[in-house]
């Protein structure tokens, strides 16, 4: 079926679409920390930093402030997970493009709070499936600290 807007109106209206994050995988870590009781944690908050002079802000999906502790859960598909990504054949050349930004972005982010004196985690959507193991990583995380 033919699109019944033209190419520019279809971009128009699709750049208007936000999107809300990613909820599911993020609620499920809640979850986790909650079930077996990982605390000092916050949800989205706005970290702003300074590196060589330049200021940055970022917006980890979950922060421990008292350990200067970020973490991003990434979803298998949009951050290229090397065990679970897939590749769209349909417009493959844009999404080839779109997923290597993101993965870019991600590494430039992690560099980036690095050098501010942070600790970044990473974690895949689906390690959650394997809640205890996930647990035990923060739990290790906030001794070692």
């Amino acid at each position: 079926m033919a699109d019944v807007f033209s190419k520019a109106k279809r971009s128009e209206v699709m750049a208007l679409i936000r999107g809300s994050g990613n909820k599911d995988t993020e609620l499920t870590l809640a979850k986790i920390f909650r079930r077996f009781g990982v605390s000092g944690w916050r949800r989205q908050l706005q970290v702003r930093f300074q590196v060589s002079g330049v200021r940055f802000q970022v917006r980890p999906d979950f922060i421990f402030p008292k350990l200067k502790l970020a973490v991003f859960v990434d979803g298998c598909f949009w951050h290229g997970c090397p065990k679970h990504g897939t590749k769209p054949k349909q417009n493959a050349s844009f999404w080839a493009k779109k997923l290597a930004a993101n993965k870019a972005r991600d590494r430039l982010v992690t560099r980036r709070l690095r050098a501010a004196g942070w600790r970044v985690v990473r974690v895949w959507e689906h390690e959650l499936r394997e809640a205890e193991k996930v647990a035990a990583s923060f739990r290790r995380s906030a001794i070692s600290q």
